[in-house]
């Protein structure tokens, strides 16, 4: 005789679908990328740890230092040596704040992972901020630092990165005050998949959001600098906004490049008609001119190459969707990304 089933909810995290390969070695990975900051690594050091400490969870620090040349390495292997919960990682030169941190999120351990800027005006005090905001409501996968009252210059700095979060929010729809903070909590399983280069970690709210991900913002204390000099000025600004390209283009199209390519396409296809529609136009004297024969026209030619143009685009369009097939079929990668799978058990017995 068949008794009823037991049904049980049961539920699959995200995270537990890839614990098997991507194992979890403690509840908190903070990163650091270092470069040339021998003034300011000891107290940093000191500082993190002695905050970490006392949050009473499993945590680590890994520190990237990334080509520095000014002693920064051996200050901070001397401050921390004997510490279990520190992680150096010595870069070969100075790859950039994008590859250092993308080094430091292959070898980080933690459920939740926090980046920090390591010239010490983010506050090591705000973490705890972000793991509590990280549990609020329906819970959150990305909470960002907000730098409200930033200390630091007008015009070089917060005035561009005023616009830039401006145009970042407006083409991506992920509207945040300050993408520039390197302050954020992400948790593992979203950012495990993220290949980062160029300027792309400032878009990682965006880019999870797009594959999902439930971001947040909040406030955090920013410090002014005290020790060492700044790294970044207003030429960054540009390269932010040329990689802003990039984002939109992952974001809109990375699934269909054809529809990118393919309103290219539509669009000098119109311009083609257009233009030799006006060639018409001036071959019969239809704008009041004298007849203007086709072939000294030059907008005939225009009209031509526009059409050139659009044939090409197309062109472009279809090789790009079988790349794309090709990236996912030939790394088996999904079109989707889960974030739970619920199940119900059902036990079946004989008597």
């Amino acid at each position: 005789m068949l008794k009823p089933p037991v049904l049980t909810a049961t539920e699959v995290t995200d995270q537990a679908l890839i614990a098997e390969h991507d194992p979890v070695t403690c509840d908190l990975s903070v990163v650091v990328p270092i470069h040339n900051e021998q003034e300011n690594v000891e107290p940093l050091y000191a500082e993190l740890n002695e905050v970490l400490s006392g949050m009473g969870i499993s945590y680590e620090m890994v520190f990237v230092d990334d080509g520095s040349t000014d002693g920064s390495l051996e200050r901070l292997r001397a401050a921390s040596r004997d510490d279990p919960h520190a992680t150096i990682i010595e870069l070969r030169r100075n790859f950039g704040q994008t590859a250092a941190m993308a080094a430091g999120f292959d070898h980080a351990g933690g459920r939740i992972i926090v980046p920090m800027d390591g010239d010490m005006q983010n506050d090591p005090r705000d973490i705890a901020r972000l793991l509590a905001k990280m549990n609020e409501g329906r819970g959150h996968d990305v909470v960002s630092g907000w730098r409200k009252d930033r200390q630091d210059t007008f015009v070089s700095r917060k005035l561009p990165s005023m616009i830039a979060n401006w145009l970042i929010g407006y083409v991506t729809g992920v509207r945040l005050h300050d993408y520039g903070c390197t302050l954020k909590a992400y948790r593992r399983e979203i950012i495990r998949d993220v290949n980062l280069y160029s300027e792309l970690h400032r878009f990682l709210p965006a880019l999870a959001a797009w594959n999902g991900a439930r971001v947040a913002e909040i406030p955090v204390n920013h410090r002014p600098r005290t020790r060492g000099l700044t790294k970044y000025g207003i030429g960054r600004t540009f390269k932010v906004l040329l990689d802003l390209l990039t984002v939109k283009f992952l974001g809109s199209y990375m699934n269909k490049p054809l529809y990118f390519f393919g309103k290219l396409a539509f669009y000098a296809l119109v311009v083609a008609a257009v233009v030799f529609g006006v060639a018409i136009g001036q071959k019969y004297g239809w704008f009041g001119q004298e007849a203007l024969h086709l072939n000294r026209n030059i907008l005939v030619m225009l009209s031509v190459l526009m059409a050139i143009l659009s044939a090409q685009c197309l062109v472009v369009g279809v090789m790009a969707e079988l790349l794309v097939r090709i990236y996912h079929e030939s790394q088996g990668r999904p079109t989707y990304r889960i974030r739970n799978v619920y199940r119900v058990k059902t036990a079946v017995s004989e008597k």
